[in-house]
């Protein structure tokens, strides 16, 4: 669904290179390709050898990153990141990579995903005289590298990762090297590629296509990457704990064309799709994907049920980055700037209206609105994931219950508070068995806290606000 009106984001996307002349601009091709998976913000940081250099700012990869940018970002390695800052991160202080300057050398960060343990941590630290100059969970890493007896910056690393907890996947970069690291449950995706003879790691598979490298593997659970002029090196910082990536990933967050432990993102989906035409046996006469995430598992609906599938809603691609004010005829407003019913094809019509999951459900409740004043007679909404009921704390923008509606209400009243004829949600054994990950546990390595809530870490109380922490089991 569209994200900028729905409230569902993810936090951020990842891109390092080493060994490539023209690192920087590899690195803003490859930001470009995960700008899905951050739009307020991106940088860059590249280094020659001797000097890190970086530039930074609010906004989309192509309006920040002119021919005069580029110009001031020459090296043979870089790292780059693209943001979506939650509610309380914003502000270009936030704005990753951050960069740091001592007598013993510098460093560039960035990461995608959370910290469950970070204020903890920050609160330690500041007791020990550590001053913060933002509200990333990244400088707490930084200062916990700064603070450790090692002198080898791989120690370092090491000894700080032994402290944080939750979701990451980080690159660190000094002068002379790139350092990559997964957590040790694999929440986040992170994959290596390979440029000629210059090794590349990015959040998804996508990045790989489109500056013409080949994928090497993914990136180990608590797998920890050593990159510099003599080559790779990988060694295990943390034993692997249960493998828990991100169902989020497979149903909405990663582009159609990347790959997740093999498995191909539009394939999933359409496998989603078809499961869920299984399990939910609608008569209509058309199917209809809520663009778009959605797409994918609308077509594969439309298959399994044996509905035409049609372009029933048209995404406007033009909009841009739009500031909805908080009136009730302001955001019907905006989102139908954003979406549109294609009369021809709903009009008189059942029709079955495919998205990837309800959230908040204001924007379902409009788009079902839209579709019957469009002419549609019955519209039956299908949901390509279970129920969302938990909160995520690993780098998701749904914090809280109160941010959730089917935390506090059933399926039918969910039905009628959208004003959908009917609604049907995927099981999670449906979800588990159409993605096909290899049998890994429970749920096959993927983390489904957000639809079960059992999650796959502890959950640090000083991560939860206090009416959170007696919904939260192990």
């Amino acid at each position: 669904m569209l994200a900028e009106v729905r409230g569902l984001h993810e936090e951020c996307g990842v891109f390092a290179i080493w060994g490539h002349h023209d690192a920087a601009q590899i690195t803003y091709y490859g930001l470009h390709s995960l700008q899905h998976r951050g739009q307020e913000g991106a940088g860059i940081v590249v280094t020659d050898g001797k000097h890190l250099h970086g530039v930074k700012e609010a906004g989309l990869v192509t309006e920040i990153f002119n021919e005069e940018k580029m110009g001031e970002l020459r090296g043979y390695a870089a790292i780059g990141h693209v943001r979506y800052s939650a509610a309380g991160g914003r502000g270009p202080e936030n704005i990753q990579p951050l960069l740091f300057h001592s007598q013993s050398g510098s460093m560039a960060l960035a990461h995608n995903g959370n910290l469950i343990n970070a204020n903890a941590l920050k609160h330690q630290l500041e007791m020990q005289g550590s001053i913060f100059q933002s509200n990333s969970d990244l400088e707490v890493l930084a200062h916990l590298i700064k603070r450790s007896g090692y002198i080898d910056m791989k120690e370092k690393l090491i000894n700080a990762l032994t402290m944080v907890k939750g979701a990451y996947a980080f690159v660190l970069m000094t002068e002379t090297e790139l350092m990559v690291a997964l957590d040790p449950n694999g929440l986040r995706p992170l994959s290596i590629g390979r440029v000629g003879e210059a090794y590349c790691v990015a959040s998804e598979t996508c990045a790989f296509d489109i500056i013409g490298a080949d994928f090497v593997r993914d990136v180990e659970p608590g797998e920890l990457l050593i990159i510099n002029d003599d080559g790779l090196h990988a060694e295990k910082f943390s034993l692997t704990a249960t493998s828990a990536m991100c169902t989020m990933e497979y149903v909405y967050f990663s582009r159609p064309d990347s790959n997740i432990s093999g498995i191909n993102i539009h394939t999933a989906r359409k496998n989603l799709g078809k499961q869920l035409a299984k399990e939910a046996k609608i008569e209509a006469d058309v199917v209809t994907g809520v663009p778009d995430s959605s797409i994918s598992a609308a077509i594969g609906y439309a298959e399994e049920a044996g509905i035409p599938y049609e372009i029933g809603l048209i995404k406007n691609r033009y909009v841009g980055r739009t500031f909805i004010k908080p009136s009730q005829a302001l955001r019907e407003q905006g989102v139908k700037m954003k979406l549109a019913p294609v009369r021809r094809v709903v009009e008189g019509k059942r029709v079955i209206m495919v998205d990837d999951s309800i959230v908040r459900g204001t924007t379902s409740k409009r788009i079902v609105n839209m579709l019957k004043e469009a002419g549609a007679v019955e519209v039956h909404v299908v949901i390509s994931s279970p129920p969302m009921k938990n909160p995520c704390f690993y780098g998701i923008d749904t914090s809280t219950h109160e941010e959730l509606m089917a935390s506090k209400h059933s399926v039918e009243e969910m039905r009628e508070m959208i004003g959908a004829d009917t609604l049907t949600f995927l099981s999670v054994e449906g979800t588990v068995k159409a993605i096909g990950r290899e049998d890994d546990g429970e749920y096959c390595g993927q983390c489904m806290a957000c639809f079960t809530g059992k999650y796959p870490t502890e959950i640090y109380p000083d991560t939860l606000l206090p009416y959170e922490k007696e919904y939260i089991k192990y």
